[in-house]
């Protein structure tokens, strides 16, 4: 586990931050963590879900739809409605 700091969140990218975050949630899932642990690793598990949000409306963002022309070929580009 990282440390408690949730500074080192800010830089992870999001495959980092969800393996992080779904050992978290078995951890907090089998039980066997001591109560101020778990409120602890359950606070951490917040920012890393809010992290994994971020990159996650980023990547939405960057995300463009190409349109072809009638031989299949790129005829430009559009950005994704991602409504």
């Amino acid at each position: 586990m990282a440390s408690n700091s949730h500074a080192d969140i800010k830089t992870m990218t999001f495959e980092r931050a969800i393996e992080e975050l779904e050992s978290i949630v078995k951890r907090l899932e089998d039980g066997k963590v001591p109560l101020e642990e778990s409120v602890a690793i359950y606070e951490r598990g917040e920012t890393l879900k809010r992290r994994c949000e971020e990159l996650l409306r980023l990547a939405e963002s960057r995300v463009d739809k190409i349109t072809t022309d009638a031989t299949g070929a790129p005829a430009g580009v559009e950005p994704l409605d991602v409504r």
